[in-house]
């Protein structure tokens, strides 16, 4: 439900928009000022050229340049991360055979496409940026949007991006350091400098962040390709011995439900990420199409998971496959880093191509995570959850430039720190927590609004199935690790006081809101910023009010 202001405080709100609306005029009266002084000086060719660009681009907004490459690239360049090189591993631990451990894999790809069809739907249906949390604040209100909001801003992304930035870094220095493990300081300094570049990068340009999940996407798919390729090898060799139905199915323990849930959350873990393109739908050259009256137009958001999905499950299933033709499963196991132990095993002098696959496919996930996450805290600003400086984009490169450094520093801060791994587990079960309330919210939308224009509608199976499975694995997790499940429950509970002090109380001191007027108006000029101009032409179609 969504929560309403009293009198006084909505006209002390609307007359701070309005003071912080007249103070950014004045900026940009000055800053454009200056620039026209700066204009005289050019010659007419390069007025001319200034003029007709002006024209496509007179409006201060995100820019609509994720073309279906891209947005496939996001979806393949966020899903294939370190997951793959690390999570077999744990799979096959808890499946306890081979073929169990494929079939996980293949069921876990599966899962992630019912998932993504419904938010599919839901993308189309509700086009705004922010993925799980536009989606939720839009249909059950403030509160359980910011709950989701608060986890994945305070802790879940800025952890993750921590986590795949050490990898990078450990799996870059590992050549220098054979015979140990690369120096503390030299692994946070490299990790670090890669996110401020990745950061520099993303705050200059929404087209260069995106060719760069081009090509190291097409980078990853291809060492993927080599170890799959290498792998069909060894099978017309004849060395397929642990692929065999009747040595495949040899379980190391007696299969359990509570061991094959595990064994699916592993594989979860390495398919994390199919839902990130519905974090920048705005920036998703026609993400649906839609007249009114025709619904039947092909959209490059529901189409880039159409292809992404299954392609990752092929993928996926194919490399383990390969692990396989070289390694045993006690091999696979006794392995910390199965791919370069399968490239020491198959690759020979060439083994260098595996520690070096797996930093490009990191250096990609880390732009991946946080060209998305900085566009949850951009959606969450706007929806008034977070400071409005945060919802601000730059004035000629229309990116979220103070979003952008939120995340780089909580990066950078979780990495000081030290220890991650246990913060991963205790967000993890946040995660899986937010994909199940965000599918039950479609299954709420389409009882309280059936009329609503929907260009997509999967049948009704699709999420109750993905729910089932959902609600099982939870289960599986609170039975099987309960103190790190309610770990996770207190992080994302922390947030209902900050949410009643920042959010529901609106008649603060006045004081307050005069700082809170400073600070953004230095933010301001400190990022060159302003609020995007909206466009109302993709939105106003489909949702017209919150659901109450």
């Amino acid at each position: 439900m969504r929560t309403s202001s009293s009198p006084s405080s909505a006209r002390y709100y609307k007359c701070a928009q309005q003071r912080e609306t007249w103070f950014s005029l004045q900026y940009l009266n000055r800053t454009v000022g200056e620039e026209e002084d700066r204009e005289g000086e050019m010659d007419d060719k390069k007025k001319r050229k200034k003029d007709e660009n002006a024209k496509s681009d007179d409006k201060v907004t995100l820019k609509k340049e994720i073309g279906l490459l891209s947005a496939c690239a996001i979806i393949i360049g966020n899903i294939i991360g370190s997951g793959i090189f690390i999570s077999p591993k744990g799979v096959l631990e808890h499946a306890g055979s081979v073929g169990l451990s494929l079939i996980v894999w293949v069921c876990g790809g599966g899962i992630c496409a019912l998932g993504s069809l419904c938010y599919a739907e839901l993308g189309v249906t509700i086009p705004k940026s922010g993925g799980d949390y536009s989606y939720v604040t839009e249909i059950f209100g403030g509160l359980v949007g910011f709950l989701l909001l608060w986890s994945a801003v305070l802790i879940m992304y800025p952890t993750t991006l921590a986590v795949i930035a050490l990898t990078f870094s450990n799996y870059v220095l590992q050549p220098a350091f054979q015979n140990c493990l690369p120096p503390f300081i030299a692994t946070r300094l490299l990790a670090t400098i890669c996110v401020l570049f990745l950061t520099w990068v993303n705050c200059s340009s929404v087209r260069w962040a995106t060719r760069i999940q081009d090509i190291f996407t097409v980078g990853k798919l291809l060492a993927l390709v080599l170890i799959i390729v290498v792998g069909l090898v060894q099978i017309f060799k004849g060395h397929y011995d642990a692929l065999r139905p009747s040595v495949a199915f040899e379980f190391s323990q007696d299969p359990s439900f509570g061991q094959i849930a595990l064994a699916f959350l592993q594989a979860s873990f390495a398919y994390s990420g199919w839902n990130f393109l519905n974090y920048v739908t705005e920036e998703v050259v026609e993400p649906r199409k839609y007249d009114g009256t025709d619904t039947t137009g092909s959209a490059n958001l529901p189409l880039a998971i159409y292809i992404s999905i299954p392609l990752v499950t092929l993928v996926y299933t194919m490399t383990n496959i390969a692990y396989f033709t070289s390694m045993t499963p006690e091999e696979l196991l006794a392995s910390n880093a199965v791919a370069v132990t399968f490239g020491e095993k198959l690759l020979g002098m060439f083994s260098w191509v595996m520690p070096i696959s797996v930093a490009l496919s990191t250096f990609g996930g880390i732009n991946g995570y946080l060209f998305t996450s900085s566009r949850l805290c951009f959606s969450g600003a706007r929806e008034g959850h977070l400071p409005y400086l945060l919802a601000m984009i730059h004035l000629k490169n229309c990116t979220p430039i103070p979003a952008l450094l939120v995340c780089c520093f909580a990066t950078v801060l979780i990495m000081c720190i030290g220890e991650t791994h246990n913060l991963i587990n205790y967000v993890s079960f946040i995660n899986y927590l937010s994909y199940g309330v965000t599918i039950a919210g479609l299954l709420y939308l389409r009882k309280k609004r059936p009329n609503l224009a929907r260009p997509i509608k999967v049948n009704l199976l699709v999420p109750i199935t993905y729910l089932i499975f959902w609600a099982l694995l939870l289960f599986c997790s609170l039975y099987s690790e309960p103190v790190v499940c309610g770990l996770g429950m207190v992080i994302m509970l922390t947030g209902v006081p900050v949410y009643f002090v920042g959010v529901h109380w609106k008649d603060k001191p006045k004081w307050i809101y005069i700082l809170l007027e400073r600070l953004t108006y230095l933010g301001q000029k400190l990022c060159y910023v302003v609020f995007p101009q909206a466009d109302s032409s993709e939105t106003e179609p489909l949702t017209a009010k919150a659901i109450d």
